[in-house]
């Protein structure tokens, strides 16, 4: 059975899975696809969904990993020059300069969790993103209660209190779209033996 063949079939079956829900694709309407067929074909759709759930796992992680480095950034600035960053400086009178640095340092636990929850291969990987989101949460409270103290609501800085938890919520988002796409593949697999030709 050669590629083409598989890619026919693949999109046969996403056309009418809305149809019935729980047959495989035939190579024609008169004889159902043998065991080996229907092998090869949930074969491909768990590669192919493999290879999709590491990239797009792979490119979140990265993005959230980013963001962990300019917070890193961020703290050597406040501990080298205190103050001298503008979204710093707006709770120069509210905060001292080292829960500042502490809050940056939760953020970036908060990434990290992330994207350990999004990379590591075990069944607690949930866990570890649903941890991230709790230390996102206490951040996102600790710099909204500073930023309704300012004398003037600064909206330049509304990614201090939400960035750490939108980070993790996204995280958490793509993690759950991922595992359903997988799920469908290992449904699609417990299906597959129940229409042999007789």
């Amino acid at each position: 059975m050669d590629m083409l063949t598989v890619r026919k079939l693949t999109r046969n079956w996403r056309n009418s899975r809305e149809e019935d829900k729980f047959s495989l694709p035939t190579l024609d309407d008169s004889r159902p696809m043998d065991t080996q067929e229907q092998e090869e074909l949930v074969r491909s759709l768990e590669r192919s969904q493999a290879q999709q759930s590491l990239v797009w796992r792979s490119a979140f992680a990265a993005f959230v990993f980013c963001f962990a480095m300019f917070l890193v950034y961020s703290i050597f600035q406040q501990v080298l020059s205190p103050w001298e960053l503008r979204y710093h400086a707006y709770f120069m009178e509210e905060i001292d300069s080292w829960m500042i640095i502490t809050a940056d340092w939760m953020a970036v636990l908060a990434c990290s969790l992330a994207i350990k929850g999004l990379v590591h291969n075990s069944k607690d990987r949930r866990q570890w993103i649903w941890y991230s989101c709790f230390v996102g949460f206490v951040l996102a409270v600790f710099w909204s209660y500073y930023m309704l103290r300012l004398p003037k609501f600064r909206w330049d800085v509304i990614w201090l209190p939400f960035g750490p938890l939108s980070g993790a919520g996204i995280c958490l988002y793509v993690d759950h779209l991922l595992n359903e796409s997988s799920e469908e593949v290992r449904k699609l697999r417990g299906y597959m033996y129940a229409y042999k030709v007789s």
